[in-house]
């Protein structure tokens, strides 16, 4: 969700106001993945790179954390709405903490979409991290070395719940993803949009989708070997596949 400053700035305003009104853009972009059905939303809601910031930017992020944990917790929980994190929450001010917490203790149960929360969060420090605690299994005689593959990363990981990314989206007009899902974006379609995240909008994201859909997804097969799995698959589940023409 890059560009809130940078808008901010464009517009007159401290970089912080710039947070605020991008607080508006994280509530449509999770209303509107709930109503298209999406499983899985993961927002990078503040890195590890982030506490370099200066300190009353921090401290507005802090607090715009708390207010939408305590704001958006009935409306979440209502519909059906699970938040998680992934990244180090024991690593904020411990008010945000335990907001962000209770948040998640509050809407455990929902079943709708899963949102996740990349909270002082880096994608390298993320695969140290697990490759740390595997070592330390293996010294420990718990794990032989040699039974350690992707899964067994994945599991030491603070994504371990997440599937792969399929759509990855940036806005802010940069052409990176800045140690974002590194290892769980491998396949991931990319998407870097030029608007500001305070102009981003249902519309935007509508159009992402649309984009990603139109993508064939060959995972290192060939287009004939993606459409003969198809055919298989739909054979499989009874169906025929026929052409579908728009005009």
């Amino acid at each position: 969700m890059d560009g809130n400053g940078r808008w901010a700035e464009c517009q007159g305003f401290e970089r912080v106001k710039g947070h605020c009104e991008g607080a508006r853009a994280v509530r449509d972009t999770v209303e509107t993945a709930a109503r298209m059905g999406i499983p899985y939303l993961t927002l990078y809601a503040f890195s590890v790179a982030n506490w370099s910031r200066p300190r009353n930017e921090v401290d507005t992020l802090m607090r715009l954390l708390v207010d939408f944990a305590k704001r958006e917790r009935m409306d979440l929980r209502q519909n059906g709405i699970r938040v998680q994190v992934a990244g180090h929450v024991e690593e904020l001010p411990t008010v945000t903490r335990l907001a962000v917490r209770e948040l998640i203790n509050a809407t455990r149960h929902g079943d709708r979409l899963t949102l996740t929360l990349a909270l002082s969060y880096g994608g390298r420090r993320d695969l140290v991290d697990a490759a740390r605690a595997l070592a330390e299994k293996v010294r420990k005689g718990e794990i032989d070395a040699r039974a350690i593959d992707e899964q067994a990363l994945r599991s030491e990981m603070t994504t371990r719940l997440l599937p792969d990314v399929d759509l990855l989206i940036r806005t802010g007009g940069e052409s990176r993803i800045s140690d974002f899902l590194l290892f769980e974006a491998a396949y991931a379609e990319l998407m870097f949009l030029p608007m500001m995240w305070p102009e981003f909008r249902p519309e935007h994201f509508l159009a992402a989708i649309q984009g990603y859909m139109g993508k064939e997804r060959r995972f290192g097969l060939t287009s004939a070997q993606v459409r003969t799995q198809d055919q298989d698959a739909a054979r499989a589940n009874g169906r025929i596949l026929r052409p579908v023409v728009g005009y």
